[in-house]
């Protein structure tokens, strides 16, 4: 998922902790009247407001059958009932300000705990997902709520975390080590992979799970940590004490073959995807007989927007990535290549299939559209739309579509998908594909220009279009990297392949 690098500022105060006991509904709570004013204010298409409050009030019946809510527009107001007895009525705001729709939902909750034993165990941050998971499915399949406690998890993907470094997995004695990140704390401390790790700051991990393992052993950054590290070495336990600094989890993979063909596979795009990719593309072009890389997004969800940009401009010199329009002004942008990255006139061939999706499709479209790479695989996943994080005063996150994205030939597409000039779909032998390459009659080549020219309202032919090359799972398929393989060994038909793609103009005017 593209998701743009942004976090709303949390509104002032002191944040609500976990569910807490009755009564955990506040009429002073700002989540609701604060998450309905993001909706309307920052959601790609115009909202009803007064209809997503109702629909999110219905989802309370989910955790107490007996509940019952009942709205009557022309009479004004909405009524709150339990076992068929009457609660309270509600008068409806005179228009559909979020403000006031939130605070009539913030009563209405308030009063539905004090009489339904079900909704109080369930607690607030079950009640507040019901609500928000019933809004945010009327708008867009993308758009989603994570509780407080999925949102910092979501948070340590996207940013990194406070913690030592390590990938593990649980043991009888505690964990063992499976990965140890280089000039991490845990490196430093000299662990290994294969050492066990029987305890932390004293407390022994034998028989807990690996979250709340992992829960023991991040924490805030700079603060210690003292792991008691048993390595099959030395049949010793030794005390390692460590300082935790913010750990960002790789996404990047990489591989150099005897041909000087160098892979770089992007499992997702966090805030360190283009530091990563940057690196590699260094070492690779210092390397003896370097031919060319291989861009494998195969199975990429996508991720941060900007770091998709990111690691397309390592690739571009000049030129447009891609251009996003939504409602709000802040969601109207374009992004354009500079100058001076490593990656910059690389021979280079992109696989994408089926599962690659947002922030990969933005980086596949721009370096197909710029000429700068052949792309291979199949059609992808077709999502053009870009989502914004909201922090809600509750601890939680909000994840908002805002904008669509328009790749720099000036095609939307959003269900529609990237076609590659290489089609493997149907999984042809490499030396047909070879062949056509060879010959210049690839069936792309043809196609490309309708794809571009296609409108965002065709929807039966942009659902034809994509039936040229149906998308499919290919991670791991060998048929993808062995061409790409072949076109970087060879210049000539490399450059066959690579004019098969590029489109006659490129847009370069703002959004």
């Amino acid at each position: 998922m593209a998701t743009a690098a942004l976090l709303l500022p949390l509104l002032a105060g002191s944040l609500p902790g976990p569910a807490q006991a009755w009564p955990f509904f506040s009429t002073s709570d700002r989540t609701l009247a604060y998450g309905l004013s993001v909706i309307q204010d920052r959601y790609v298409s115009p909202v009803h407001i007064p209809g997503l409050t109702y629909e999110g009030l219905q989802s309370l019946t989910s955790l107490d059958p007996a509940l019952s809510i009942q709205q009557n527009a022309e009479g004004g107001w909405m009524r709150l009932s339990h076992d068929g007895k009457e609660v309270e009525t509600y008068p409806l705001p005179a228009d559909d300000a979020p403000d006031a729709w939130g605070e009539l939902a913030q009563d209405l909750l308030s009063d539905a705990q004090r009489v339904s034993e079900p909704l109080r165990q369930a607690g607030r941050d079950k009640a507040y997902n019901s609500f928000f998971t019933a809004v945010l499915a009327r708008l867009d399949r993308f758009s989603r709520y994570a509780d407080p406690k999925e949102a910092e998890e979501r948070r340590s993907m996207r940013s990194g975390y406070g913690g030592i470094g390590l990938r593990y997995d649980a043991a009888p004695d505690g964990v063992v080590v499976l990965e140890v990140l280089a000039d991490a704390p845990a490196a430093k401390a000299r662990i290994k992979v294969g050492d066990h790790i029987l305890a932390a700051d004293g407390t022994p991990l034998a028989g807990l799970d690996v979250k709340t393992i992992a829960h023991m052993i991040r924490g805030p950054l700079y603060s210690p940590v003292v792991l008691s590290v048993l390595s099959p070495d030395s049949r010793q336990v030794i005390s390692r004490p460590l300082f935790r600094e913010q750990i960002i989890p790789p996404t990047v993979r990489t591989s150099q073959d005897a041909d000087g063909v160098a892979t770089i596979a992007i499992a997702s795009f966090n805030e360190g995807t283009a530091g990563e990719v940057s690196k590699a593309l260094q070492k690779a072009k210092a390397s003896p007989g370097f031919k060319g890389v291989v861009l494998d997004l195969r199975g990429n969800p996508g991720g941060l927007l900007d770091r998709g940009v990111a690691v397309a401009d390592l690739f571009i010199e000049a030129g447009r990535i891609v251009t996003t329009r939504g409602r709000n002004p802040a969601s109207m942008q374009a992004y354009s290549a500079r100058s001076g990255d490593p990656g910059e006139g690389m021979p280079l061939v992109v696989l994408i299939d089926g599962k690659s999706a947002s922030a990969a499709e933005i980086a596949a479209a721009a370096l197909e559209d710029s000429g700068r790479a052949v792309l291979v695989g199949t059609n992808s996943y077709g999502k053009g739309t870009v989502q914004t994080v909201v922090a809600l005063p509750n601890g939680a996150e909000m994840t908002l579509t805002w904008s669509r994205y328009i790749t720099p030939s000036g095609y939307v597409l959003h269900d529609l998908g990237i076609l590659p000039s290489i089609c493997t779909a149907g999984l042809p032998k490499a030396e047909t594909v070879l062949a056509q390459v060879a010959e210049r009659r690839l069936p792309a080549t043809a196609l490309l220009s309708s794809w571009r020219a296609s409108a965002p309202d065709q929807a039966e032919e942009r659902k034809q279009m994509r039936q040229s090359c149906p998308a499919a799972d290919h991670r791991g398929k060998e048929l993808d990297a062995a061409i790409a393989h072949k076109l970087l060994l060879d210049p000539a038909l490399y450059a066959k392949a690579l004019s098969a793609s590029a489109p006659a103009e490129i847009s370069t005017s703002s959004p």
